[in-house]
C-alpha cells in the first residue's frame, strides 16, 4: 500500500484525501494540519452560540462532480428553515432533511449582495436599474455614460488591474466602484497589480454585457439549469461553512484517513528527485511515496532542502493579505429594508455588503442572520454581523489589541449609518494569516517556483495557498480531486490540476451573473 501525506485540512486537503481512499484500495492517507481547526479559511468560528464565517462561502459550482460531493456530504433541507418557517416564505424543497432538527444539514439561501456608496445601495454586480440612475445623480450618470463609450473605442494596454477595469467599465466607473475597494483588499493601487487577477474573478463582465442582459432578461425562458438557479439560490451549512469540512474530515478518518491536528510542517524531504518524508515541528517524521500540499508555496519552497536561490527569492516574495474579522452582536442595525423581500424585525436582507466608502477601512460586512438563521443566538433579538478587514500580518491593524480594533471598527460603522454604538450588545474578533494570495509583487515570475516544483513528480500542489491562486472553494476542491485522480492512475503530469480557474468554463459567469463572489 502506498503512503499519501496530505498537507491541510481545508477544503482541497480534505477532497484530496475522500477521493483516494473512496475510489481506491491501494493508499493510506494521512492528512497533517498545523492548527486546531478544520476547513482552513473556510472554517466556522464560534462564538458563544453564534457562528462566523469567515469571508463568506456561498457554496454553488458549475462543476457537477462538486455540486454531487457537496451533496454527498450533507443532505439538501427537506422543510423551512426558523427565518422561513418565522415569515411564511415560501421555497422548494428538493431533499429530506428538517433544518428545526437536524444539523447535518444543507440550507437552500437567497443570494442578495449590494454596495454601498455614499450612503446608498446599488446593486452588485452593478444593474441598470432605474435606482442605479437615480443613486448616481444626472450628472454622475452622464459622466459614467461617456466614460463608458470612451472605454468602447479606446483600449488601454491591458498591463495592469487599472486598465483592465478601466477598459470593462470605463474610468468614471472604474473610480466610483473598483478603485477605492480593490485597494483596501489588495493594499496596493490597482495600476501595481497585474491583469490576472482580473480576469480569474470578472472575466466576461462588462457594462455592454450588463446592457445586454438587462434588456433581454425580459424575453428569456427559464431553462431550469441548476448553475442558473443556484446563482440567485445557493446552499448553505446550517452551521456555516466549517460544518461542512469538519463533516468530511469525519468521513475521511470513517474511510481510514489519520487526521494529524496541531502540528505544523518543518521540512519537506527529498530524496532521488522525489519527496522521502515531511518532518513536523515536534520532530516526528512522516515517510510518503506521494505529497500533496495546500500549505503557502512560500512555506513549501522553505521546507524543501537547498532550493535554488532564484526560486527562494520568488517565493519569498509572493505577497498575501491577511485577514480580521470583527463579530457584532446587535439589537439592530440602522439600514432599512427598502427592497420586496420579507425580513425579520426589517432588517435590510442581504448577505454581505461591499463597502465602498473612501472614509473607512471596511471592506465589507456580513450579515449572518440572512445566511442561516442558525448562526445567531437568537434571530428575533439579535442581529449578528461580521465586519472584514484587508491588513498585513505585522501592521498597525493586526497588531492593534482586540479592545481597540473592535472600538475601532464600531466607530467605522456608526460613521456610516449602519448602527449606533448603544446598540452593540457583544462582539468578537479573529485573526486569518494568508488568506489571499495577492498577483504583485513577485508573482509575475511565479512560473520558475511552478517549474521547480513540478520537477517532484510525486508532488502535487493544491488549493488556494498551494498554487497560489485565488482559487474559491470549488476550484480549490477541483484542484485535489484532479491530483488525486491523477496519483490513482499513475500519472505525473501536473498541467490539468494548474489549469483549474485559468479557463473561462470554470467561473460562476453567464447570462444571468456577470460578476463572480468571493468565497
Amino acid at each position: 500500500m502506498k503512503k499519501v501525506v496530505i498537507i491541510g485540512a481545508g477544503p482541497a486537503g480534505l477532497t484530496a484525501a475522500y477521493t483516494l481512499l473512496k475510489n481506491s484500495e491501494d493508499f493510506s492517507v494521512t492528512i497533517i494540519e498545523g492548527s486546531d481547526k478544520i476547513g482552513g479559511i473556510s472554517r466556522t468560528e464560534r462564538y458563544k452560540r453564534n457562528h462566523i464565517d469567515i469571508g463568506g462561502h456561498r457554496f454553488f459550482s458549475k462543476n457537477s462532480e462538486i455540486m454531487e460531493l457537496w451533496r454527498e456530504i450533507l443532505p439538501l433541507q427537506g422543510a423551512p428553515a426558523k427565518d422561513d418557517a418565522i415569515l411564511g416564505r415560501e421555497r422548494s424543497y428538493t431533499g429530506g432533511a428538517d433544518p428545526e432538527k437536524e444539523d447535518n444539514v444543507f440550507l437552500t439561501r437567497t443570494r442578495v449582495s449590494r454596495i454601498y456608496y455614499r450612503h446608498k445601495f446599488f446593486d452588485y454586480p452593478i444593474s441598470l436599474k432605474p435606482r442605479t440612475f437615480i443613486n448616481m445623480g444626472f450628472l454622475g450618470t452622464v459622466k459614467a455614460g461617456f466614460g463608458y463609450l470612451g472605454s468602447v473605442f479606446y483600449k488601454l494596454p491591458e498591463d495592469s488591474l487599472e486598465n483592465f477595469y478601466v477598459n470593462r467599465f470605463g474610468r468614471p466607473l472604474y473610480e466610483m466602484f473598483f478603485e477605492d475597494y480593490t485597494e483596501k483588499v489588495w493594499g496596493v493601487h490597482p495600476v501595481k497589480i497585474s491583469a490576472d487577477w482580473g480576469a480569474q474573478r470578472v472575466k466576461g463582465l462588462s457594462v455592454g454585457t450588463v446592457l445586454k442582459n438587462a434588456l433581454t432578461r425580459p424575453f428569456r425562458k427559464k431553462d431550469g439549469k441548476v448553475e442558473t438557479s443556484l446563482i440567485e439560490e445557493f446552499y448553505y451549512p446550517k452551521y456555516g461553512p466549517g460544518q461542512l469540512w469538519e463533516r468530511l474530515a469525519k468521513i475521511d478518518s470513517e474511510l481510514g484517513a489519520e487526521l494529524i491536528m496541531n502540528s505544523p510542517v518543518a521540512a519537506v524531504n527529498t530524496e532521488g528527485g522525489k519527496i522521502c518524508s515531511v518532518t513536523l515541528e515536534n520532530g516526528y517524521d512522516i515517510s510518503c511515496d506521494y505529497l500533496i500540499s495546500s500549505m503557502a508555496i512560500k512555506d513549501l519552497v522553505n521546507a524543501l532542502p537547498f532550493p535554488p536561490e532564484n526560486v527562494k527569492r520568488i517565493s519569498d516574495g509572493l505577497p498575501y493579505r491577511d485577514f480580521i474579522t470583527v463579530g457584532l452582536l446587535l439589537n439592530r442595525l440602522e439600514l432599512v429594508n427598502k427592497t420586496k423581500m420579507k425580513t425579520i424585525n426589517g432588517s435590510v436582507p442581504d448577505c454581505w455588503i461591499y463597502i465602498q466608502d473612501r472614509s473607512v477601512k471596511l471592506g465589507r460586512l456580513q450579515i449572518f442572520n440572512n445566511w442561516s438563521p442558525y448562526m445567531v443566538d437568537d434571530i428575533q433579538e439579535h442581529v449578528w454581523v461580521g465586519l472584514e478587514y484587508f491588513c498585513n500580518e505585522g501592521d498597525k491593524m493586526w497588531t492593534c489589541s482586540d479592545k481597540e480594533f473592535i472600538d475601532f471598527s464600531i466607530s467605522e460603522l456608526e460613521s456610516i449609518g449602519v448602527i449606533k454604538r448603544e446598540n452593540v450588545v457583544d462582539s468578537f474578533m479573529t485573526r486569518v494569516k494568508k488568506a489571499y494570495p495577492a498577483y504583485f509583487g513577485s508573482y509575475t515570475e511565479f512560473d520558475r517556483v511552478r517549474e521547480y516544483l513540478d520537477r517532484f513528480e510525486n508532488l502535487f500542489c493544491v488549493g488556494r495557498n498551494g498554487q497560489h491562486r485565488y482559487n474559491n472553494m470549488d476550484h480549490s476542491m477541483l484542484t485535489a480531486i484532479i491530483a488525486a485522480k491523477n496519483i490513482i492512475s499513475g500519472k505525473t503530469d501536473k498541467t490539468e490540476v494548474w489549469e483549474v480557474n485559468t479557463e473561462k468554463e470554470y467561473h460562476e459567469i453567464d447570462i444571468n451573473n456577470t460578476g463572480s463572489d468571493s468565497k
